[in-house]
């Protein structure tokens, strides 16, 4: 099999085992003779074409990442560095999915080209043209775009609302991003005059780092409960970690739960969820547990449990241990 070396030292860096993408004009800068290049290119050849002009070195279907890779070679500057990042980077959901956030389509991939440049689009590449050329960083060997204006990316593209709460809230809940730098991409994006993205922004602001969580702040806000605390910190009376539960309402030291099978299905997750019950319950914190199906088909329920508890601690004798500590409730800035 002929291996073009220079593309092998710059690109292969994507994968260990399999043989990067490549351009035509890669191939041809690197020596291969353009009948060698054609005949191997040729429909049921070793090469199998990607994308115009873009080639894959091996046989066999691509994976997600040489996808991605193809996708950026389709869209940089031909005569360009395709992996600088000056010409073409990576942004949207399949950034996202290179940094590992689950469920989101690897593509069609949007790709941001620099304005005033246009480039047809296929099924497999969007391009975005742009005067405001972003940070970038390298994600297995492929430049893409910071966390941050890739999630706004993602969502000025997305359509449904679920999609994009659920998205954005992994995007925070993985540590990618603060939410209030994320509000503020959207803002500069001007995508807060759309209701969905501007509700979600809202729900990442006040604490909320989760689909379930989100579902349960809408059950909890159409009631006349107080409003809790989201994923607070809290901390034994001696300052050591306890837990941090889903909703907290520190004043009655009640905490809510939201347990999904997808987290606690094996047994030590299960004992993990238990122990930490526990120790909630140990510092005199009583904690309803609910899963999101409970929440979506029985929220009736979910909140009667709740209005128990909470009007239980009226009469405790003694007041809960637990403490929240350095948790502070943000504010949402104007639109």
């Amino acid at each position: 099999m002929i291996t073009p070396k220079p593309l092998l030292r710059r690109q292969l860096n994507l994968a260990t085992r399999h043989p990067p993408p490549a351009t035509r004009h890669q191939l041809t800068a690197s020596g291969i003779p353009d009948g060698t290049i054609t005949s191997r290119t040729r429909p049921g050849g070793p090469w199998p074409r990607l994308l115009p002009r873009v080639y894959l070195l091996q046989t066999g279907p691509p994976d997600h990442r040489q996808r991605a890779l193809a996708a950026v070679l389709y869209a940089a500057e031909p005569t360009a560095d395709p992996l600088s990042g000056d010409t073409a980077v990576l942004t949207g959901s399949a950034a996202l999915a290179l940094l590992g956030v689950r469920d989101v389509p690897h593509t069609p991939a949007d790709v941001l080209v620099r304005a005033p440049r246009r480039l047809t689009g296929t099924p497999e590449v969007r391009p975005l043209a742009t005067a405001r050329w972003p940070r970038t960083m390298t994600v297995s060997g492929i430049p893409s775009t910071r966390p941050v204006p890739a999630a706004a990316d993602f969502a000025s593209r997305a359509a449904d609302p679920v999609r994009i709460r659920s998205t954005l809230a992994r995007v925070v809940q993985a540590g990618w991003c603060h939410p209030q730098d994320l509000h503020a991409e959207l803002r500069a994006a001007r995508l807060l005059t759309r209701p969905e993205i501007r509700a979600a922004a809202s729900e990442l602001v006040a604490g909320v780092r989760s689909i379930a969580e989100a579902l349960a702040r809408d059950t909890l806000t159409a009631t006349d409960l107080p409003t809790p605390l989201w994923n607070a910190r809290l901390y034994t009376p001696d300052g050591s970690f306890l837990a941090s539960p889903d909703a907290y309402w520190p004043d009655e030291g009640v905490a809510l739960e939201i347990d999904s099978a997808e987290y606690h299905y094996t047994r030590d997750a299960w004992h993990a969820t238990l122990r930490r019950r526990l120790r909630l319950e140990s510092q005199g914190v009583l904690v309803v547990s609910a899963t999101p199906l409970m929440i979506r088909e029985s929220p009736g329920q979910v909140i009667a449990a709740l209005r128990t508890l909470l009007a239980l601690t009226t009469t405790r004798p003694t007041p809960p241990a637990a403490l929240a500590r350095g948790h502070v409730q943000l504010e949402l800035p104007a639109a």
